[in-house]
């Protein structure tokens, strides 16, 4: 993949390219500043800082990540991101379905699930330059079997045992909240109240909001955001309409979808469809590519 062009690194910009036949996605940017809202994924993401510096939450830590450290992000990890120097920084992301994960770990010896990371940042340059390469060949569409063996040589390195914690992580969440997140789940496209959820939970509201962010890290509030985002995503990426998914997902219209959209995921929903399907979205204006 080509450098950054000086004239790139004066404005923000993403590139999101989705494989058709694998799922998976890549994306290159450059942000200065703000780039992301905390935020999480259903996918596996595993990526390199091509130039600057990348800061961002991921879970509980404040990490930072500059070129020749490999950024590795479980799915369901929350993580946001920014740039703490005003060059801001370009980066490189795969976001590998866990579906096709789980497909290639059953045709060799990979780590069991659930998926665990020991750590976040990996200081390893043949880890970093096969991710690269599986970028490369991914982003620059240079054909299925370059693919192919791009990815069979990172996940080859991939199940390496010292990337993965042997025994995850278990914090039992507090009733309340793991009945309060399970509400949220099954009222998704619910304009719900936290006097409600709290209901539902068995507790008071100021209890609930508490024990919530102890548990999950996050608000109810941005917890729901997210998961109408990922629902959202899985609806446009089978083809619907940004209009009629905002109002199914639970959002008050396409322009509030879009607003949260790009601050998760660098992309309007219109762009992000365009990109998986080759729908145009009819307003006349070129997706990223």
């Amino acid at each position: 993949m080509d450098a950054a062009s000086p004239a790139d690194l004066t404005r923000d910009w993403a590139q999101l390219r989705r494989d058709a036949e694998t799922g998976i996605e890549s994306i290159r940017a450059h942000f200065t500043g703000h780039a992301y809202d905390m935020h999480d994924h259903d996918e596996l993401l595993l990526g390199v800082t091509e130039q600057g510096v990348q800061s961002f939450r991921c879970g509980r830590q404040q990490v930072v990540s500059v070129p020749g450290r490999a950024i590795l992000i479980e799915p369901g990890q929350p993580h946001d991101g920014h740039s703490p120097d005003p060059a801001g920084f370009t980066y490189q992301m795969l976001y590998l379905p866990l579906s096709w994960v789980r497909e290639q770990r059953d045709h060799a010896a990979g780590p069991l699930a659930p998926l665990g990371f020991r750590q976040t940042l990996w200081e390893d340059a043949g880890l970093c330059q096969d991710i690269a390469q599986a970028f490369r060949a991914l982003h620059g569409r240079e054909g299925r079997l370059a693919r192919d063996l791009a990815l069979d040589r990172l996940l080859g390195r991939l199940w390496q045992p010292d990337l993965w914690r042997m025994e995850p992580v278990r914090q039992r969440p507090h009733r309340a909240a793991a009945r309060a997140r399970e509400a949220l789940h099954d009222h998704l496209e619910t304009d719900i109240g936290l006097a409600d959820l709290a209901d539902m939970a068995g507790t008071d509201r100021f209890r609930l909001n508490r024990q919530f962010r102890e548990a999950y890290g996050r608000s109810p509030h941005a917890y729901l955001v997210q998961l109408r985002l990922k629902r959202a995503k899985a609806l446009l990426a089978a083809g619907g309409a940004p209009a009629d998914v905002a109002a199914s997902v639970g959002f008050a219209d396409q322009s509030h979808l879009g607003r949260w959209f790009r601050r998760a995921y660098g992309t309007t929903p219109a762009a992000y469809r365009q990109i998986c399907t080759n729908v145009p979205d009819g307003s006349g204006v070129a997706s990223a590519s």
